[in-house]
């Protein structure tokens, strides 16, 4: 049992991804006087001028894009060494949809210059976040299709891709801004939690070796 655990290690790394993001967005909401978390934006926690914005990035953007850059990793890792282009580019797009969530807490909001360059890259980061991520799950979707031990992904990974798009870019022309983030980051930790948790038990180093 301890060794099956250990071979799946990396399966843990989006549940602790989506535990941190909750846990900052809650602790960090709570102590910002007037927040509202039905409302205002996710990244205002991190903006420039705000009390804990700092820490609020890096326990609410970086580290939890980081664990779910791991479970990016162990998927590419968990296929075959001569896997197809659509499986390839799926897991490679992934991974850039882990740095995008990490850049937006490198790359600050700042809610004085909206049209400056630290918002701009700001901005930059959430479109490669949710495109590449969208981009991902329709090639691995395509590329897995078939396979059974990747079922749950396949079926899965697109209608929460899809949905973490509706919610960033279509619905916040009818909700507040606030809930549709949240849903949008929600569904997308929902994909990579399924995209670790999918696939062979078999170990990481298993396509290095062919």
């Amino acid at each position: 049992m301890i060794a099956r655990v250990r071979r799946r290690w990396w399966r843990g790394c989006v549940p602790a991804a989506a535990a941190l993001w909750v846990g900052a967005l809650l602790g960090f909401g709570a102590a910002l006087p007037g927040y509202v978390q039905s409302v205002h934006p996710v990244a205002l926690l991190g903006a420039q001028g705000i009390p804990g914005a700092v820490a609020f990035n890096l326990f609410g953007f970086v580290l939890p894009g980081a664990l779910c850059a791991v479970a990016a990793v162990a998927l590419r890792l968990r296929l075959p060494l001569h896997t197809g282009w659509r499986q390839r580019i799926g897991a490679q797009l992934m991974f850039l949809s882990t740095l995008g969530f990490v850049a937006m807490g490198v790359f600050r909001l700042d809610p004085v210059r909206l049209e400056g360059t630290q918002t701009l890259l700001h901005a930059t980061a959430w479109g490669l976040w949710w495109s590449t991520a969208l981009a991902s799950a329709l090639l691995l979707a395509g590329g897995l299709r078939g396979d059974p031990a990747w079922r749950g992904l396949v079926r899965g990974g697109p209608p929460l891709a899809g949905l973490a798009v509706l919610f960033a870019l279509v619905l916040p022309a009818v909700l507040p801004d606030g809930l549709s983030q949240r849903v949008a980051i929600l569904a997308w930790l929902g994909w990579c939690g399924l995209a670790a948790v999918s696939g062979p038990d078999r170990p990481l180093t298993a396509t290095l070796r062919g």
